[in-house]
């Protein structure tokens, strides 16, 4: 039918065969609603409470990064082992020694793919991935994290990183802590 209408009248036969495929798209998602329809399923926040709690992850999964700026070497091993270069680091050489100071490590989280090739070649273990899995930010600059001036215990990885650390970080001009050389 659909076929001898687009030759006698090619405008109408077109119309025609778009409202059967999108008929026929949704006849399929329709069906399958109904038959994986339960009315006992709860929705996501109810079944976990999701902004009071944290949602359970598992051991293996690699979500925003935890980072200890005190072990930190500022060798660059995790910058240049990143594919996507999204983290930065800053440092400067501490007057007579050999070691640098930290002066910035941030790691922007709009390109990071997180897929840990950050935590491996690091030789004193500073920066590993975490639990936490929400970081929500209403532009792109909250979406740079620079560890050197989160409070203590969120840049030490001892608390999660939240978007109000993160927004606090923002303001504080001197970093927190300048590293183990200092």
């Amino acid at each position: 039918m659909i076929a001898w209408l687009k030759r006698v009248f090619p405008w109408l036969g077109n119309i025609l065969e778009a409202v059967a495929t999108v008929g026929a798209g949704m006849w399929v998602t329709l069906r399958t609603a109904i038959k994986t329809y339960r009315p006992d399923r709860k929705t996501f926040t109810e079944h976990f409470e999701y902004p009071e709690l944290p949602v359970p992850v598992a051991a293996r999964y690699r979500g925003f990064h935890r980072f200890d700026l005190t072990t930190c070497i500022s060798c660059d091993q995790c910058a240049k082992a990143c594919p996507v270069d999204c983290i930065y680091i800053g440092k400067e050489r501490v007057q007579g020694s050999k070691g640098f100071k930290i002066t910035g490590y941030a790691i922007d989280y709009s390109k990071c793919m997180f897929c840990a090739l950050c935590v491996e070649p690091c030789p004193v273990d500073c920066i590993f991935m975490g639990a936490s899995h929400d970081l929500s930010c209403y532009s792109r600059d909250g979406c740079i994290v620079d560890f050197a001036r989160l409070p203590l215990d969120v840049a030490w990885g001892r608390a999660t990183i939240n978007p109000t650390a993160v927004a606090q970080s923002k303001v504080i001009v001197e970093p927190v802590h300048g590293g183990p050389n200092q």
